[in-house]
Parts: C-alpha cells; sequence; structure tokens
C-alpha cells in the first residue's frame, strides 16, 4: 500500500540492526492503529500462511470472515477487514487488544515503522505523524519486527515487492481485459488460493510458486 511520506521521516533510514524510538510500550491502553485502516493492511503470501496455520483456516475460510479482497492498480489482493461503526480490525477484542498478536501480519509488526524500497533493498523509516503513543523506547528494529528468520523474511519481501511491480506494470501496459482478468486471477489463486502446508516451511513454498507466476508473466506478450 503506497501512502504520502513525509519528508522528514526519510531523514533517518534503519537496518534490522540499528537502535529506533519504535517500541511502544505493549501498546497498553492504545488501539489507534487497529482501527480505521480501510484497506490498506494488505495481507502478502506469508501473512496468509501464518493465519491458515494459526487459525487452522484455508484461505475460503478467511475470506468468509476476517479477510476481504480488494483491487489496487489493477491487482487483487487481500486485505484485513475492519467492521463496526468506529471500523475496527476483526480481531481486536473488547479489551483493545490483537486476538493474533503471535501470528498478526507484517504491517501490523512493523508499525509504526515503514518501508522505503532502494534499487536491490529497502529501510525502514518512523512514521511520525501515524502511532499517537508518547515516550516510545529505543530497540533494535531486528527485534521490534520480531521475525524468527528476519533476513530470510527481507529477503522475501523483495522477491514479492519485485513480483508485483512488475505484474501492475504488465496490466497497466495492456488493453486486452480478459487477459488481465485470467493473470490476476491466477496469480490470486497460487499464492493465495491454494493452501500452504502448515507443517512445511513457507519460504521454500513461496519460492516454488513465485517461479511459475514469474515464468507465466514472461512468456506472455503484454
Amino acid at each position: 500500500m503506497k501512502r504520502e511520506v513525509d519528508l522528514e521521516e526519510l531523514k533517518r533510514l534503519y537496518g534490522l540492526n540499528d537502535m529506533v524510538r519504535a517500541d511502544c510500550g505493549g501498546c497498553v491502553g492504545c488501539s489507534a492503529c487497529c482501527r480505521g485502516m480501510g484497506t490498506s493492511v494488505i495481507l502478502d503470501p506469508y501473512d496468509i500462511y501464518r493465519l491458515e496455520t494459526g487459525l487452522s483456516a484455508s484461505f475460503s475460510r478467511l475470506l468468509e470472515g476476517p479477510v476481504e479482497l480488494h483491487v489496487e492498480e489493477g491487482v487483487i489482493l487481500p486485505n484485513l477487514k475492519m467492521s463496526g461503526a468506529e471500523e475496527a480490525c476483526v480481531f481486536l477484542d473488547g479489551a483493545g487488544r490483537c486476538g493474533i498478536h503471535p501470528f498478526r501480519p507484517g504491517l501490523c509488526r512493523i508499525f509504526p515503522l515503514g518501508r522505503v524500497y532502494e534499487e536491490e533493498s529497502f529501510r525502514y523509516y518512523l512514521q511520525i505523524h501515524q502511532c499517537p503513543k508518547q515516550n516510545r523506547a529505543k530497540i533494535k528494529v531486528k527485534k521490534w519486527i520480531d521475525e524468527q528468520e528476519p533476513e530470510r523474511n527481507e529477503r522475501f519481501i523483495l522477491q514479492w515487492h519485485r513480483f508485483l511491480k512488475t505484474l501492475k506494470e504488465c496490466v497497466a501496459r495492456t488493453e486486452d481485459e480478459k487477459l488481465e482478468r485470467d493473470v490476476t486471477a491466477f496469480v490470486l489463486q497460487l499464492f493465495y488460493g491454494n493452501d500452504y502446508d502448515g507443517e512445511a516451511p513457507f519460504f521454500q513454498q513461496f519460492e516454488s510458486r513465485l517461479e511459475k507466476a514469474e515464468k507465466l508473466l514472461a512468456a506472455i506478450e503484454w
């Protein structure tokens, strides 16, 4: 999800081993970032793998409840659903706490950090207007994100970002609406609809699917 970035936010960029003032102290008494987010909490394939595993639910079951689909730059992508008058995340409980915290999506894990992509990598920046929590403590980026394989996860994020960027560029070029529908539906089914094996490592499953998708895009005359 693209958003307007304050240039002040980009004056300092962070890597996994840098310290950043992002520790919100467990977000006690605050759930502002879990409300009114619209379709912006976009779920990547790793998020879906974790939700399927953590909730013991298939993707089709997730679509019946906490997940919905939207179109972004011609590509169909899933996002966490908001509900009620306050447009709260469906996983927010009565005490204002996250009901899926151990397997929360990647965008939730990094907040209040955001990502800025460069040629062959990306770095993190601190969003200065999106989090109302005061007096945040310093914490190492790697610890804040709380990933078991942080370096491998960053590789996945780059792979997925590049693939989506290529797919969106292809979709923007074509005037064949049927081709666009068929390809985007195939990508949705390949990376999301075909359920992942929760007993097997995610990254190997993802790379196998990515290889198929990249071959398809390369074979089409856009």
